[in-house]
């Protein structure tokens, strides 16, 4: 259990610092944008490298490489979170694991019905994904910054909730997102599956081969058709953790924590800032600020400021009302709030799913803006709340 606590103040800390940057490199970006460098500075990420061996082809922009490439190393990371929480966490058990999946659900639910109110029979109303994510990075900085003070219970509780919202958020790419499926490729991808249950299996703890193939599993998948990034939770489902033999001594960690100790600095200090730097280069015209009134921006906004809070505090209410599930120690219906409003920050994950669910240039700037407004008042709101009934 020490082991796990330490595990979730860890966590906290990076975020907390990878926050800091996030923000930082978005400033910059929105800034060389809109500078007379705006033009040279997007065009970096257009410029196109790769190479051929043998059958294997890639040549793709440098924003590509980062949102099917590196970004598949983000969602490895996320993988291994769900799979360690599913295991030995707070989701390991049905008492501990209701109310964050109620919330979660709820948190998805409610947002996606929001945004499809305003963009109902559009040609934007595919883009019902895109206010469901929570940014687990962002949120969970925002609490760590209000203090040591945030009850416990309520840091995992948020923990719970974000980390259900990314495996929501996994099965909607996999499922809704995903089109022109190249069959072949999906069944040359049970090569490296079969592999990897294999070393699973037999208990290898020897990282490198599951390395090795899950780079396989990652190229046969982006040539599949199906998003590149599920290949990394793929990876994480076989990746040991070894629960009978977790101890104190470093040299016993399991293979799973050991790579999730290793990819939470380059994950948080390396790949979603150079994601936030290729995504984040939105140029700010009259025409596309005027459009903020527009269907796609309004339900994407109150999708995420309104309709989370609203879908995690209910459904939540709903879980304690019925005999479900209870709040954690210490944590009031103020704080359920507060975790919420949190879960309004979209930020990475919603901008990934808006560069999948609009194909038109402007409708992904548009979607962009719109994440970025709601998660500065998501994060704003949110911290207030907490903090206040810190000092209370």
């Amino acid at each position: 259990m020490q082991r796990i606590i330490s595990g979730i103040q860890q966590f906290l800390r990076y975020l907390l610092s990878g926050g800091v940057i996030l923000i930082t490199v978005t400033v910059i970006s929105l800034a060389l944008a809109n500078s007379s460098w705006g033009v040279e500075y997007r065009e970096i990420f257009e410029k196109h490298f790769g190479f051929e061996m043998g059958v294997v082809h890639l040549n793709e922009s440098i924003a590509h490489w980062i949102n099917d490439g590196l970004m598949a190393v983000f969602f490895l990371l996320v993988g291994l979170e769900i799979k360690r929480e599913l295991l030995v966490g707070e989701l390991s058990s049905r008492s501990k694991s209701m109310l964050p999946i109620i919330a979660a659900v709820g948190g998805m639910l409610i947002p996606a019905l929001i945004y499809n109110c305003f963009n109902a029979g559009t040609n934007t109303s595919h883009g019902w994904g895109v206010p469901m994510a929570t940014d687990i990075a962002f949120a969970l900085a925002i609490l760590a910054m209000v203090g040591d003070k945030v009850p416990i219970g309520l840091k995992i509780f948020l923990t719970a909730v974000a980390i259900i919202d990314d495996l929501g958020a996994v099965l909607v790419i996999a499922f809704f997102y995903t089109s022109d499926l190249n069959f072949n490729y999906l069944l040359i991808a049970l090569i490296p599956i079969l592999f990897l249950l294999f070393l699973n299996r037999t208990l290898n703890k020897n990282l490198t081969f599951y390395v090795i193939a899950g780079i396989v599993l990652w190229y046969c998948i982006l040539k599949s058709g199906v998003h590149a990034t599920i290949a990394g939770v793929v990876l994480a489902l076989f990746i040991p953790l070894n629960i009978s033999k977790i101890e104190i001594d470093v040299n016993k960690v399991s293979p799973l924590e050991r790579l999730e100790h290793c990819l939470h600095g380059v994950v948080n200090f390396v790949i979603l800032p150079l994601f936030a730097l290729a995504n984040t280069a939105i140029v700010i015209e009259g025409n596309i600020l005027s459009k903020l009134t527009a269907g796609l921006s309004l339900g994407v906004m109150f999708g995420l400021f309104i309709g989370k809070p609203l879908g995690i505090t209910f459904f939540s209410w709903i879980a304690v009302k019925a005999k479900i599930s209870s709040l954690p120690t210490s944590v009031t219906w103020r704080h359920i709030l507060g975790a919420g409003v949190l879960g309004g920050i979209g930020f990475t994950m919603s901008i990934f799913i808006s560069m999948l669910a609009f194909k038109h240039p402007e409708q992904q700037d548009l979607s962009k803006i719109a994440i970025l407004i709601a998660s500065v008042f998501s994060g704003s709101v949110g911290f207030v709340l907490i903090k206040r009934i810190k000092v209370e």
